[in-house]
């Protein structure tokens, strides 16, 4: 029975290695799959002496992802130099790859660092361009505009410099506290931003505040972060996110939780802008999403945007 490898392009992460494998497991006569996730792909190996190329191509492709295959054949032409030539040369098949990757769009909003390029587009553009996007959509009256750090701080100054509203340090961060969206319970989350924030108050006092975070998503934190500006003394809270309302959950790595527990599926704006103790809130629109990123040379997995998956599943 022939062992055959192949190379999936794509997204390399531990859930799509997963849907990748079932597909596989599916195709009868395959025996001993096994997948080893790669710096930008996966290589997914399995014995088989009924299966021929084309039906793995195509389940993998049905899967959502581009296959690249290589034949026990191939693997064992070795690329030799013979009179100063090369006689022989694995080969990949390539003709069916889909060749369209999806990047969590959310990397670009919170996750990766402010000086990251991720596929041609710097993260901190990126943020400004989601600030700048939010000012058209969402402007409102203020004396000062400042960022919920980490995140929130390039959307923050370019919010600012849209709206010519002055842009200010609001809060001082512990530099010893972790990040609090991946802080496992509530309890953890709440006790975290008391001890990761503070307010500055020389800043806010007496000042209308446009606040810019990166999302909210269980709605659990945000009105203890609008308490601290009013603790310090801000006459009006404004809230501004730099990311769409969370409608659904993320299965592919990121905490974003069922339904049941994301506060934009269990009320409306007016309700949340309550629960968040804000003046006024204004989301970063869908429909404005993708521009934050405009020189990113992929595609984008905006799922828990949209409810869209760029897999099957099933």
């Amino acid at each position: 029975m022939a062992k055959e490898r192949f190379a999936v392009t794509g997204m390399t992460c531990s859930a799509c290695s997963a849907h990748v494998e079932k597909a596989v497991r599916k195709l009868e006569g395959v025996q001993d799959v096994s997948v080893n996730l790669l710096q930008n792909s996966m290589q997914v190996s399995f014995q088989s002496d009924r299966v021929k190329p084309e039906q793995i191509v195509q389940a993998v492709e049905k899967a959502g992802y581009g296959a690249a295959l290589q034949t026990a054949a191939a693997q064992k032409k070795t690329a030799a130099k013979r009179d100063g030539r090369v006689e022989e040369q694995v080969r990949s098949i390539r003709d069916n790859c889909r060749g369209q990757s999806h990047m969590c769009i959310f990397e670009y909003i919170y996750f990766a660092r402010p000086d990251s390029v991720i596929a041609g587009q710097s993260v901190h553009e990126a943020r400004m361009n989601a600030g700048r996007l939010l000012a058209r959509r969402h402007p409102v009256e203020a004396d000062l505009v400042v960022g919920v750090p980490d995140s929130g701080l390039d959307a923050a100054r370019g919010y600012a410099q849209e709206s010519g509203i002055p842009y200010g340090v609001g809060f001082v961060k512990n530099r010893y506290v972790g990040r609090t969206f991946i802080t496992p319970d509530q309890t953890s989350r709440e006790q975290a931003v008391r001890i990761k924030l503070s307010a500055l108050r020389s800043e806010v006092e007496g000042r209308r505040v446009v606040m810019i975070d990166d999302s909210i998503v269980r709605g659990t934190t945000c009105r203890q972060i609008t308490n601290l500006l009013r603790e310090a003394g801000a006459k009006e809270v404004h809230i501004r996110v730099s990311a769409p309302p969370f409608i659904a959950p993320c299965y592919f790595g990121t905490d974003i939780p069922d339904r049941e527990r994301l506060i934009a599926c269990q009320h409306s704006l007016e309700e949340i802008r309550e629960i968040a103790g804000a003046d006024s809130l204004g989301y970063l629109p869908l429909e404005d999403l993708h521009q934050l990123a405009p020189k990113a040379a992929c595609g984008f997995c905006d799922g828990c945007f949209t409810e869209r998956y760029p897999v099957d599943l099933e």
